[in-house]
């Protein structure tokens, strides 16, 4: 998956056998994340290695990362990131919780929305803004801060898809120096990283589910009958998982691309928004086919199929849906 990022594989300084380590974990955590989308797996995986630990590594002091990636890797800390707020843009201008000088450390407030397992998070990353530039982009950092803060409190927002998002509330919480993730104000490139992989890291996610629709729907069709033959034998039904197969293959291959990209370190923006443009999509499509196929037993609650469909969509919307990525597309394509 895309781990690293262009902080990562793609700093020039860092030697090449490192930089090649890296892009293998980042392939290999692309076909985890795959398996983990099959199976709806609730896990903090996504929220404590990709948004965090490898975000340490990228930016991380040496005291940073010595203290909290043995603990992420022996799974005795979770991690996760507070970016989106009120806006809910992924963009710089959305990032209004402020954190100001005082003393040697930091006071932070504001609140962060759809925070993707805080309640079990033991140490988030918060994206603040230190400082008001002419650039959005410039005077946001990002503060290490544990989640039994005092002035920090979270609870639990509805979400169709049933996963585990979370609103995070600063009042007056403080972070020392040593708190900051990378240099004061030079967070938000950090945070477009970080942004790079986890698209690419949902969209390996989606792939694994929409593969699950694929095989649950091919099971469904050769054993339920009607007219005395199995419904898989209609030519119609045919047509369908034809379809979904496509999709679903078509999806692979757009988002192993991104991510590859991703983990060398070279320019990626152009591949991520193409994967996250067509994987929306293709997911949504192939939930409705599979929808057609199995009737009315699909929408009902002992029926995983709507787990995956529900899931479906609150993924679409993550990250940015398919109309705003392929907005990046075009601006991308524009620029070369």
């Amino acid at each position: 998956m895309a781990a690293d990022g262009q902080l990562g594989m793609g700093q020039p300084g860092l030697p090449r056998a490192v930089r090649r380590y890296r892009g293998a974990i980042s392939w290999t955590l692309s076909v985890l994340l795959e398996e983990t989308g099959r199976y709806l797996a609730p896990s903090p995986l996504f929220s404590t290695v990709v948004l965090g630990g490898l975000t340490v590594l990228d930016a991380g002091t040496d005291a940073q990362k010595d203290d909290i990636l043995p603990r992420v890797c022996s799974g005795d800390l979770t991690m996760t990131m507070a970016l989106t707020e009120q806006s809910t843009s992924y963009e710089s201008w959305g990032v209004e919780t402020s954190a100001r000088r005082e003393g040697d450390g930091y006071v932070i407030d504001g609140v962060k929305l759809f925070v993707p397992d805080a309640q079990a998070a033991d140490l988030l990353l918060v994206v603040a803004r230190t400082s008001a530039e002419d650039d959005p982009g410039r005077g946001i950092t990002v503060f290490l801060v544990p989640s039994n803060s005092p002035g920090l409190t979270v609870a639990p927002l509805d979400s169709m898809g049933s996963d585990r998002q979370y609103r995070v509330t600063l009042e007056g919480v403080t972070a020392p120096a040593e708190a900051v993730l990378g240099g004061i104000g030079e967070g938000w490139a950090m945070v477009s990283r970080v942004l790079q992989r986890a698209i690419a890291g949902q969209c390996s996610e989606m792939v694994g589910g929409a593969g699950a629709v694929l095989d649950m729907t091919i099971e469904y069709v050769t054993q339920r009958t009607q007219f005395g033959r199995p419904i898989g034998s209609f030519q119609a039904v045919q047509h369908y998982c034809a379809n979904m197969a496509t999709d679903v293959e078509g999806s692979r291959n757009v988002v192993r691309k991104a991510a590859w990209q991703v983990a060398e370190g070279g320019p990626a923006d152009l591949e991520v928004s193409m994967a996250k443009a067509w994987v929306n999509d293709a997911y949504q499509r192939i939930c409705n086919a599979a929808h057609q196929c199995h009737g009315a037993i699909g929408f009902t609650k002992e029926h995983d199929l709507q787990l995956f469909t529900r899931r479906a969509k609150a993924m679409e919307l993550a990250y940015g849906d398919a109309h705003y990525h392929r907005e990046l597309v075009l601006q991308n394509l524009d620029s070369e």
